[in-house]
């Protein structure tokens, strides 16, 4: 990078990439990835996300990882959130837990409510 307009270019493409990423519709999965949650389980939960939608080729499927969600007891902690519906918040999830919540509510739209905060305490 040798001049300012160099770096606007550069500057000018990563705003196209992180729009792109932004504007996208679909369903996105948001997997718990703070201390807590690694120390609980969540790394193999999150791979076993990516290879679950990519085994199924989901194109409209968004996996990602963010921070503390606050209910440390709960990891590992999964949020899913498909447009026009409210979040779904599954807790204590397993890698053998995965498939079936790609099945059933990623792909045929079912919460699988006994994976829930709210069965939890039940």
């Amino acid at each position: 990078m040798k001049t300012i307009q160099e770096l606007e270019e550069i500057r000018k493409k990563t705003l196209e990439k992180i729009n792109i990423r932004k504007d996208r519709e679909g369903t996105r999965v948001v997997v718990g990835m703070a201390t807590c949650g690694i120390a609980a389980g969540a790394r193999p939960v999150l791979m076993a996300f990516v290879e679950e939608v990519n085994k199924r080729g989901l194109q409209d499927v968004i996996v990602s990882q963010t921070g503390c969600i606050g209910i440390c007891e709960y990891e590992p902690v999964v949020e899913v959130y498909r447009p026009g519906e409210e979040k779904v918040t599954y807790v204590k999830v397993t890698p053998e837990k995965v498939s079936r919540i790609v099945a059933e509510h990623i792909v045929n739209g079912k919460t699988v409510t006994e994976y829930t905060i709210g069965a939890c305490g039940k």
